[in-house]
């Protein structure tokens, strides 16, 4: 497959972010000394654009759990897709895959912002950092062997087996392009250094409550390609306080609850938008021997037990679906059915399993606490004692899929059934950490992934989406909007992003002040 313009593909995070109100007032301080004279955000005459996420990342480092609307400020990926799902050239220009390699054309005169030349070298080290870290982004990039710098401007990735939606991981936030050298020194968790038209400026920002960043004036991509020459991320927690910074113009926008509509609609100058951006299921971490959901019976009994259309309840926006994948997306199968509550389903379950005595922990974060706490209180009724533990996001995104917990919550945001399989539940995936996989599932993986891109593959990953809810490795998902709110006196051209299914995805490029 070769392409030099475009060649064919297919969490509830920090928009959910309740922390403390004692951040949200510094972060309203920041911003009041950021409203005075030339440097009031939003104005065209000063390009600052204010934006709002609830937080920060924990990590800035490639591979990091981070959002959309953190990690494409400073960095960018090789590729990119377009709204038609096309993988289009961003860092990397021409692309020739097959089953044992994809090579990599590189775009010339690219340079980090610290200086460093954008070369194979540079992709090198950034693909195996990710591709030796510990997030769930590891899992797909298991499959590179090695990386060769063929030369300045061309990279090879060699394969251990056949992965033809390589090129879409690689658009995701899962696989931005950082700094090597940031990348080898490890500064580069608390100070992102990409090739992005913004990089970060530490000294026009307050630790915990204002990161700025400022135009990079060797961007590749000129001056011209963007509309703000400064990009100001906050850390405002509590809906209600943003939506009032909003309305008097002190950030330009902010991801929002739907709770805030009303008073988003009143305002003459907002307006907002959703989009599909949270996929959001319960995961069996404990499944090996001895594990507390180590019997098929109990983890299915647990799907029989939760109800999801309760949760659709506390959460408007979330829609209840039999499965991860949406209808034409490869890995859907239209006869997974999924598990319809059935609390006398459950019982009879967990009768049959010997009506085993479990009690589990489960770490919370404040953006799906109340989830959890529902799903508690639904599993108890099956005598299987769940307790949520509440922790701040940065622990949350660290330690929920660690293995420490037996039961998880979170979002799954993998774009093809290769992905989502390698990322949880291949033996050696990062999110599986009871390094548990029935001889069925490694079976019928292992004839997909040998399919490659042929006309069979899409029915033999079926077959793997099959087995995956049939054994309750996972269940009762639900798909949720990310809600952004913006103020039109402030930039105008926001709309809903073409990266699939990525939480506070913005295009920042896109943006204009309001009144140019």
């Amino acid at each position: 497959m070769r392409s030099n313009e475009s060649s064919r593909n297919g969490s509830r995070n920090g928009s959910r972010r309740k922390l403390l109100a004692l951040a949200c007032a510094v972060a309203m301080t920041a911003l009041a000394g950021c409203t005075a004279g030339s440097d009031e955000p939003g104005e065209s005459a000063s390009g600052v654009l204010a934006a709002n996420w609830g937080g920060f990342p924990e990590s800035w480092a490639p591979g990091a759990e981070m959002e959309a609307g953190y990690m494409r400020v400073p960095y960018e990926n090789l590729v990119a897709l377009d709204a038609q799902g096309e993988v289009q050239p961003v860092l990397a220009t021409e692309w020739d895959q097959t089953d044992e390699a994809l090579t990599l054309t590189l775009r010339e005169g690219v340079t980090f912002h610290d200086g460093t030349l954008f070369d194979a070298e540079a992709v090198k080290v950034n693909l195996e950092s990710i591709r030796d870290g510990k997030t769930a982004y590891a899992g797909p990039l298991k499959v590179i062997k090695s990386v060769d710098a063929v030369d300045a401007r061309t990279v090879r990735i060699n394969l251990s087996e056949p992965a033809p939606s390589l090129l879409t991981q690689l658009s995701t936030r899962g696989a931005p392009m950082g700094s090597p050298k940031a990348i080898k020194a490890g500064t580069i968790a608390q100070t992102p250094v990409g090739t992005g038209p913004w990089a970060y400026d530490a000294k026009s920002s307050t630790k915990g409550t204002r990161m700025s960043f400022a135009y990079y004036d060797g961007y590749w991509g000129g001056e011209d390609s963007v509309g703000f020459r400064t990009i100001e991320l906050y850390a405002i927690p509590e809906d209600t306080a943003a939506t009032g910074a909003l309305s008097t113009g002190e950030i330009s926008l902010t991801d929002t609850e739907a709770n805030q509509f009303s008073r988003i609609d009143r305002g003459a100058d907002l307006k907002h938008l959703g989009y599909p951006a949270i996929r959001n299921n319960p995961m069996f971490f404990d499944r090996g021997n001895g594990g507390a959901f180590e019997d098929v019976r109990v983890r299915q009994a647990a799907c029989y037990a939760l109800d999801t259309e309760e949760i659709a309840k506390l959460e408007p926006d979330f829609k209840v679906r039999s499965q991860h994948f949406s209808e034409g997306e490869q890995g859907h199968n239209p006869g997974v059915t999924g598990y319809t509550h059935d609390l006398d389903k459950a019982k009879e379950l967990m009768a049959e399993a010997g009506n085993p005595q479990i009690e589990v922990e489960m770490l919370a974060a404040p953006f799906n606490e109340k989830q959890m706490q529902v799903y508690a209180q639904q599993l108890a009724k099956i005598g299987i004692k769940v307790s949520v533990q509440a922790a701040a996001p940065p622990q949350y995104f660290s330690q929920w899929n660690s293995g420490r917990y037996a039961l998880g919550l979170g979002g799954n945001d993998e774009l093809t059934p290769y992905d989502w399989y390698k990322a949880w539940f291949a033996e050696q995936a990062p999110g599986n950490p009871s390094k548990t996989e029935s001889a069925e599932l490694k079976e019928a993986a292992a004839a997909a992934i040998a399919a490659g891109a042929s006309e069979e593959a899409d029915e033999l990953w079926r077959n793997v989406t099959k087995i995956i809810s049939d054994e309750a490795l996972t269940c009762a998902h639900v798909a949720g909007e990310e809600l952004i709110a913006w103020n039109t006196k402030r930039v105008t051209g926001v709309k809903a992003p073409t990266q699939l299914w990525e939480t506070n995805a913005i295009d920042y490029k896109a943006l204009r002040p309001a009144g140019e």
